[in-house]
């Protein structure tokens, strides 16, 4: 987390819904090998905790069970170039949202690993349009064999550390004209985060 306040949020709302609408994120735990990190999609569960699954071969699998981990999310990013100030005596940055999440892991039993599939598989087939698939067209075989062969979490989160760092220390017509270098650029994600989050 960066630590300028102006660059925070405890707005859990906008948070948790930042976390379902990227829906992909990095769990780190400790383990005896030393720090590992594992990529995985998420989901914020209705009481509040965020849901992953993992190959159960991943080496994260026999260490997160009663542990505290890390989940990271990262939203839209990019590079700040001093050409896009008037005045360009300064030095280049680079704005950024993230999402620090930090608590207690449980293992999923196989329902509650289920309906995270169930939902997965709904929100982003939903996301595409179109004619969306289904899991009932997978054999039931093939369904247990790949339920097999994954681990559900669940993390209550006990700490919330986001950062929109997103030029807000410029006045605005600088941020303005970092947008439209941005978008120049052929980043309209970070042009937009800074109008979603930091208006």
């Amino acid at each position: 987390m960066h630590p300028n306040p102006l660059f925070r949020s405890d707005d859990v709302a906008l948070l948790d819904g930042l976390v379902e609408e990227i829906g992909f994120g990095m769990v780190f735990v400790a383990t005896p090998d030393g720090p590992r990190v594992a990529h995985t999609p998420l989901l914020i569960s209705d009481g509040g905790c965020v849901r992953f699954h993992l190959s159960r071969r991943n080496a994260l699998v026999p260490h997160l069970d009663g542990s505290r981990a890390l989940v990271v999310v990262n939203g839209a990013e990019g590079y700040v170039s001093p050409r896009w100030y008037a005045n360009r005596d300064t030095v280049p940055t680079w704005d950024y949202v993230t999402i620090e999440m930090e608590g207690t892991v449980r293992k999923l039993d196989e329902v509650e690993l289920e309906d995270f599939l169930y939902r997965a598989i709904d929100r982003h087939e939903g996301r595409l349009g179109g004619d969306r698939w289904s899991a009932e067209e997978t054999s039931a075989d093939n369904w247990a064999r790949q339920l097999r062969g994954i681990t559900g979490f669940e993390m209550a989160i006990d700490i919330r550390r986001p950062t929109f760092k997103l030029s807000q220390k410029q006045p605005q017509e600088v941020r303005e004209a970092i947008a439209a270098g941005q978008v120049a650029a052929g980043n309209a994600p970070i042009a937009q985060a800074m109008e979603r989050f930091a208006p």
